[in-house]
C-alpha cells in the first residue's frame, strides 16, 4: 500500500493476534505461520514506521511476550478504518463485477 512497506490485511491480522495473545509465536500459530515468518513481518513493520509497532521481550524464566505499542495500535486502527471506508466506496463496483461473473455451476473444470 505504501512505498516503504506493504501493509495489508495479513499484517493487520497478525498485529490483532499479537494484541490478543501477547505473543508473536501464538499470533503466528493462529495464522498457520511459522514464528520466523511472523517475526520477519513484524521486523518489516517496525523498520518501516517512524516508531516500532510491536515491542517484544525475550523468553526465559519469566517468559517473553509482545505487545502493540501506541503507534502500533494507531496504525492498526487507521488501517482497519481505511479498509472499511474503501469497502463502502467500492461496493457498487464490486457488485457490477460480480454481475459479470459466470454462475458458479457454469465454470468449466480445468483439469
Amino acid at each position: 500500500m505504501f512505498d516503504t512497506v506493504q501493509m495489508g490485511p495479513g499484517k493487520a491480522e497478525l498485529m490483532e493476534h499479537i494484541r490478543e495473545t501477547g505473543s508473536i509465536s501464538a499470533a503466528g500459530r493462529r495464522m498457520d505461520m511459522s514464528y520466523k515468518r511472523a517475526w520477519t513481518l513484524i521486523e518489516e513493520l517496525n523498520t518501516a514506521f517512524a516508531q516500532p509497532l510491536v515491542q517484544s521481550s525475550r523468553g526465559g524464566a519469566g517468559g517473553g511476550g509482545a505487545q502493540l505499542t501506541e503507534a502500533g495500535a494507531e496504525v492498526l486502527r487507521l488501517f482497519r478504518q481505511i479498509e472499511a471506508e474503501l469497502a463502502e466506496v467500492a461496493a457498487p463496483h464490486v457488485g457490477a463485477l460480480e454481475a459479470l461473473l459466470r454462475p458458479a455451476g457454469d465454470i468449466p473444470d480445468r483439469k
